[in-house]
């Protein structure tokens, strides 16, 4: 299945519709996660998180039905679940108003890209760094 058309199969909720099919970021499946499990602590915090083709699953229904930027939202969420969370968050500071030259998001966008084959990441940082530039909130050289 491609991401640019749903599955057929697949009737949007997918969490209400096909608990036994979707898998969490550690694999399990959704119906595998219980109130009960939860309680008695045999649930992980990427037992909760989102499967990358979960999200790809998600994207998919977006775009079907119009919406573009979420539908590209979600395929890069996907793509960020291959990156790890302390990354992540070092992403999300460099994006932050200020805190980086134009240079340095240019090179973490390539380092992303191909670090973890997040080529829409990688896009979507060299496109912030564009704006940045343009809009002067990038850090000034030193």
């Amino acid at each position: 299945m491609s991401d640019d058309t749903p599955d057929r199969l697949m009737t949007f909720p997918l969490g209400e519709h096909h608990r036994e099919d979707v898998t969490t970021g550690s694999g399990r499946r959704l119906s595998d996660l219980t109130l009960e499990r939860v309680l008695s602590k045999d649930v992980a915090p990427q037992d909760v998180a989102a499967s990358a083709e979960t999200l790809l699953q998600q994207a998919a229904f977006a775009r079907a039905a119009g919406y573009d930027q979420v539908a590209d939202n979600l395929s890069r969420a996907a793509e960020m679940t291959r990156i790890p969370n302390r990354e992540l968050l070092e992403i999300y500071e460099a994006l932050r108003p200020g805190r980086s030259t134009y240079y340095q998001l240019l090179s973490l966008s390539q380092q992303i890209t191909s670090l973890y084959g997040a080529e829409l990441t990688g896009t979507y940082i060299r496109e912030a760094a564009d704006a940045y530039r343009d809009t002067g909130l990038l850090k000034t050289e030193e």
